[in-house]
């Protein structure tokens, strides 16, 4: 037996994490911009972190 929908019946939303997950090109765009940022970040901390020669 197949399932078909009935007039009534409402069609359930696909969670936004699914969402996400199912679509290459978001995954690919977190994995370069995460750890962009997260290494942009470290090497302002480290930056900062040098004592001022004097």
């Amino acid at each position: 037996m197949s399932e078909q929908s009935t007039p009534g019946e409402e069609r359930t939303q696909v969670p936004f994490m699914q969402r996400i997950l199912d679509n290459p090109f978001i995954l690919l765009f977190i994995g370069i911009v995460f750890p962009a940022v997260f290494y942009i970040i470290w090497g302002i901390m480290e930056i900062v972190n040098i004592p001022i020669a004097p």
